[in-house]
């Protein structure tokens, strides 16, 4: 049952409707319902761009807008960029793998008068928007005219602007319309500059980008096409080099006093040439009805953001910002089917050069925040995931039937099948059923689960205890090579294991890639470090490689499986599958709650095991990290003993910095603010401990560190991107921007922790 918060943080809000900062409004507690000019400019998404498209740390040098699944997107241009007046700023486009910048405005419109004068809207005010969903700027030349442009997607391909001219004079105003454009040649990527291998054509009503192919840099073929189509008869002619062209209107226009001039241009960016010819033809019925796809993003987008804030509550306007701008970080990053993609897939940014791709446990968490505003997508997401689970039929790795491995973007040569992922797919399903009752939807899942729960049984339990461990999949690049980089092995013909290799994979199947619990070498003089043993089937074949550590997030999260699988059995009728979970999960929390608590430090801590399971060793010298609140997360702790975990992450010493919640704690010995898993605040974690609090009823502990993750993380709550993780002692926002999972985080906390008390967490297992 939902608990609603009686008030919220900083001033209440004392009226109902109150004027936003660029002069439209805004609804309180007393009115619940949104529109998208509400929330104009949350992320800033100008840009001036040039042919260099990633900075530092491989990241775009700008924010980008794309939504409906699209490959490319755009970004409001720069006051000061007064070249690229008219149009908007890109297309950046992902070339199956990393992003391209394909020009600084392809596609910018022009006027001239009856005499053929060119109309300067550089001369106009400017006013550029980014609302939610859709981008806007309009030139206005007081008295004389207002020039304004919207785009927004149609498809997960294509692209549509409205160019709407007024007249204020009294006069007509007779107008000669066209548009032009330039591609760039080359991209700069680190310090080498590479041909795009791109040439301009002219076609029917518009222009059309051609690849000549892969080059060294991006994965392009000769298939892929970027098509601009006008609605209305124009002709095109194109540079000798095919770099730039200009498109014309067949005749002039003539603007009458209040009675405006629409004019609509579709912009398709497609892999392949069904794609291409598909998209032409739904593009023809696009523009015979195209304020119709207008209308129907309005809805959609309104619908998100009235689904968002649903309820009244008196969180103050900077909060619900964040929170918009988390959904549209979100979106942005959602992909459409398009190579291995069968399903829509959300992937981590598109702002980063390697992350256009999905990953498991960032596919379960944002299908758990896309869930409240669009179930369809967060289904898809995760099917997009179940796409791809091995099959006992695998010719490669039937061993490792019913997981899900690590990773996959466009090729079919992308996937990463050295480890998995967190098993937290099923809280990601029970979060989407309980927003869409498809019941259908779980009955789709529930055997895919099931498949994915047990193979960590069979290929992740060393000692089977059924207690299991972080480790790697079979696989060549777990083995020594030799100077000819061919595979080592020892007198029986047995390959020679690459133990550096493993750790390095099982630290990846953990998904805290470098933090201090991984470390090799281990922590002090009685630690032996991390070692690697093989898991071996019923015939002695070796399914997979666990490290000798039972890791304690990875058990509470099966924990919390069960109890999500439990759910799932009951509202499918399964009673004999929901008192199996039951029964398991009762062992495992006792075997958590005996073998990884440390009373004198009142924290769980991972424990270190034998091959055989006949030594335990409690890694309380490793330091404390998130992991060490998971089990309250999960539900499984004692209340006595979360009062002590809830003490240790309350310590402004420990856990309760700047911005709460660090992946390692202040006081472990190995803390570094800035270096990914050993300090810096990740989202998700700071999530799971803000809803492990208030599992236990520490609701007033739970929102004062859900407001300083807003506070203390720059440019949350002003139009800064949101980062992958933040620096707990400075704020600074690390590494790469418009993180899904980090917004996904914001996203649930807003909701489940500002705007309401309402975590995420199982309910099928009761509290002991």
């Amino acid at each position: 049952m939902k608990k609603r918060l009686k008030r919220g943080a900083g001033l209440l809000l004392a009226v109902c409707i109150t004027t936003s900062t660029f002069g439209g409004t805004y609804a309180t507690a007393a009115s619940a319902k949104y529109k998208i000019e509400d929330f104009a400019n949350v992320l800033d998404v100008t840009a001036r761009l040039d042919n260099e498209p990633y900075g530092y740390y491989s990241t775009s040098r700008y924010n980008v807008f794309s939504d409906m699944g699209a490959w490319h997107g755009y970004h409001l241009h720069a006051l000061d960029a007064l070249d690229v007046y008219g149009g908007f700023a890109g297309p950046h486009i992902l070339a199956q793998d990393i992003g391209m910048n394909l020009s600084d405005c392809i596609n910018r419109l022009q006027l001239t008068d009856a005499e053929g004068k060119k109309i300067d809207l550089t001369g106009a005010r400017p006013y550029m928007a980014y609302y939610p969903g859709r981008l806007m700027q309009y030139y206005e030349a007081r008295g004389r005219y207002k020039v304004t442009l919207e785009l927004i997607f149609v498809s997960g391909r294509t692209s549509l602007v409205r160019t709407q001219i007024e007249n204020y004079q009294d006069e007509p105003l007779v107008l000669n319309v066209g548009w032009n454009g330039r591609i760039f040649a080359e991209n700069k990527m680190g310090a080498k500059t590479y041909p795009t291998n791109t040439s301009l054509g002219a076609i029917d009503n518009g222009v059309q980008v051609s690849f000549a192919g892969d080059t060294k840099a991006w994965t392009t073929t000769p298939e892929m096409k970027y098509a601009i189509r006008h609605s209305e008869a124009v002709s095109t002619e194109v540079a000798a080099d095919k770099l730039s062209y200009v498109s014309k209107a067949a005749k002039p226009i003539t603007i009458a006093k209040g009675k405006p001039y629409v004019t609509y241009t579709a912009e398709s960016f497609t892999f392949t040439k069904d794609e291409a010819e598909k998209e032409g033809k739904a593009v023809q019925t696009l523009l015979a009805n195209p304020e119709k796809a207008f209308a129907d993003n309005r809805t959609r987008w309104e619908g998100y953001l009235n689904k968002t804030f649903d309820q009244p509550d008196n969180v103050t306007k900077p909060y619900k910002n964040a929170a918009v701008k988390a959904m549209e970080t979100l979106v942005t990053n959602w992909r459409s089917p398009a190579g291995m993609f069968k399903h829509s897939g959300l992937t981590p940014s598109m702002s980063y050069k390697w992350f256009n791709g999905v990953w498991g446990w960032d596919t379960w968490k944002n299908a758990a925040a896309v869930a409240a505003f669009d179930p369809a997508l967060a289904k898809d997401g995760i099917r997009c995931m179940f796409d791809h689970q091995i099959q006992s039929t695998d010719r490669v790795r039937p061993q490792d039937a019913g997981a899900i491995f690590d990773c996959f973007s466009y090729s079919e040569d992308s996937a990463n099948y050295r480890n998995s992922k967190p098993p937290l797919a099923a809280w990601g399903v029970w979060k989407v059923y309980q927003e869409s009752k498809d019941k259908a939807f779980l009955e789709e899942m529930y055997p895919k689960l099931v498949a994915y729960h047990n193979w960590w049984y069979t290929n992740r339990d060393t000692d089977k205890n059924g207690v299991a461990e972080y480790g790697a999949m079979v696989d060549d690049l777990h083995y020594q090579r030799d100077e000819n980089k061919q595979i080592k092995k020892d007198e029986n013909g047995k390959p020679l294991l690459d133990v550096e290799a493993i750790i390095e994979a099982a630290a990846w199947e953990s998904g805290m890639d470098n933090a201090t619990r991984f470390d090799q070498e281990g922590s002090g003089k009685d630690d032996i470090g991390v070692q690697v043993f093989e898991n071996t089937d019923a015939q002695g074949k070796v399914v997979g490689y666990s490290i000798n550590q039972e890791s304690v997030d990875l058990n509470a999260m099966l924990y919390a499986e069960k109890a999500f699988l439990k759910s799932i059995a009951l509202e499918l009728g399964k009673t004999e599958d929901a008192k199996k979970y039951e029964s398991e999960a009762v062992k495992l929390a006792a075997y958590i709650n005996e073998k990884m608590w440390d009373e004198n430090t009142g924290f769980y801590y991972d424990l270190q095991t034998n091959k055989d399971g006949s030594q335990k060793k409690l890694l309380t010298n490793r330091g404390k990290g998130t992991e060490g609140w998971m089990p309250l997360w999960a539900k499984l702790a004692p209340k006595n003993r979360a009062e002590k975990v809830k003490n240790n992450m309350m310590d402004t010493n420990k856990f309760n910095l700047r911005v709460p919640m660090p992946t390692a704690s202040a006081d472990n010995a190995k803390f570094s603010p800035y270096q990914y898993w050993r300090g810096p605040v990740w989202l998700d974690q700071a999530l799971y401990g803000v809803e492990a609090l208030q599992n236990y009823g520490y609701e007033a502990e739970a929102r004062e560190l859900a407001y300083k993750l807003f506070d203390g993380a720059e440019g949350v709550l002003t139009d800064g991107p949101i980062h992958e993780n933040y620096n707990p002692v400075t704020g600074e926002g690390l590494h790469t921007r418009n993180f899904s999972w980090s917004a996904a985080a914001y996203y649930m906390l807003y909701q489940n922790a500002l705007a309401d008390t309402n975590p995420s967490t199982q309910t099928g297992i009761p509290m002991k």
